[in-house]
This record gives structure tokens, sequence and C-alpha cells, in this order.
């Protein structure tokens, strides 16, 4: 496939994308503004990924440390003004290249992630919006904070490790019902005073935005299908 063709198929998945999210924040009677379509380009390269970016495109999402130090940092200084997000698991000695490299950390999940974290912001003088992720359905095999232990959570991360949390992460349970899980996210968040809401892939990111979403983790309706691995989009 030529360049050409790569670029008109970047710009239709996206404008695609993007009307459905103009739909679900009109039938949820919410401002398309206040919704953040992170595209998930994980597994991608640089030649897949620039299309998306010249379709007008700028917040992007990665789930390793090691996949997106090897292509962002020569795409964040070719193009100016594009973010780039962690939405993976992410390894408590990954923190010092993590903040160096992203703009926002959606899967802070635990004391040693946010000490490190603490640590590296403090060194840095650089500060990643951060998000809790939150394990809504107790599954073990999942990372996150319990729900019955986020409030507890964020509070440490603040007085303890001296974070400043910006909101909440979720990924509901594949066989479930996404809605009530984002509903609880949303509540859990609420009570905590916090603003963001990380909520919602390719398959179910209507529902987020009616649950009050303010980011949305879309790959495979932007960039197609990949190996599947940990769902995060």
């Amino acid at each position: 496939m030529n360049m050409m063709n790569l670029h008109q198929d970047a710009a239709l998945a996206l404008a695609s994308v993007r009307a459905e999210i103009a739909r679900a924040c009109r039938d949820a009677q919410r401002d398309p503004a206040g919704v953040s379509l992170i595209a998930v380009s994980k597994t991608f390269g640089a030649d897949a990924i620039e299309p998306v970016i010249a379709a007008g495109q700028k917040v992007f999402g990665e789930n390793r440390v090691q996949e997106a130090n090897a292509k962002w940092p020569a795409l964040k200084a070719k193009y100016s003004g594009v973010e780039l997000h962690m939405i993976g698991s992410l390894q408590s000695n990954k923190a010092k290249e993590a903040v160096a490299l992203f703009d926002a950390i959606h899967s802070l999940d635990r004391q040693s992630l946010a000490e490190a974290l603490g640590n590296e912001i403090s060194k840095q003088a650089r500060r990643p919006q951060l998000f809790v992720e939150v394990n809504t359905g107790a599954e073990p095999q999942k990372a996150g904070v319990l729900p019955q232990d986020v409030d507890a959570f964020v509070k440490r991360c603040t007085e303890d490790w001296g974070l400043r949390i910006d909101g909440l992460m979720c990924i509901p349970p594949a066989e479930e019902a996404p809605a009530p899980h984002f509903a609880l996210t949303a509540k859990i968040a609420a009570r905590n005073g916090l603003k963001l809401l990380s909520m919602g892939m390719s398959a179910d990111f209507p529902v987020a935005i009616a649950m009050g979403a303010t980011h949305v983790r879309v790959g495979t309706a932007i960039f197609g299908m990949r190996d599947t691995g940990h769902p995060r989009a």
C-alpha cells in the first residue's frame, strides 16, 4: 500500500471514530471538547503512526516503556504538540524513563510505583498527569486498586508520596456489561474530587462517554487489528 492510501485510510478511520465520539457526546448532552481521544499505537511503527498524526491526531497511547522509547522520541521531536500516554502496566524500575517520556500515566496501582514516580517527578521537575487504575471487577489476573481501597490509596499518594492524582482509569471485565464498572469508577472519582476518567476502548467507548469518560482509548478502530495482548484499547 502506498503512502497516499495509508494517509487516506488513517484519515477515514480517525474521522469515523471522531464522528462516533461526537454522536455519543450529543446523546449524553456533553461537549465533545470534554472527551480526549487517545489513539493507541502499541505494536505499530512510525509508518503507521505518522499518517494518523498527519490526519490531525495529537494524543497517543502506548503499553510498554521500551517500545515507546524506541519510536516516540523521534516522533515527538518531528511533530510539535504530540502527547504520549502510558496506558499499560508500569514496572517501578521503569519510572525514570516513564516520567521523562510520557505526558500522562494511566496505570498507577501500588505503593512501590507511587514512591518511584514521586521520586522521579521530584528529580526531573516534570509532572505527567496521573491516573489511578481501578480493578472494578476484582479480577485476580488484572492490575489495579480494588474499589474499596481507592480512597485510601489516593490519599496516601497525595500525603505520603507528594503526588497529584488527576483521575481514575478502569478496564471492565471482558465478559460483563461495562456500564456498571464505568459508573462505579465515576462515583469513586467524584467523591475524591478527581476530574478525569480514562474509560472506554474501541468496543465500548460510547457507553463510557455516557458515564462521564474524559479520555477514551481507541486503537483497533483507528489502526486496525493487532496481535492480542493485555486489553488496553
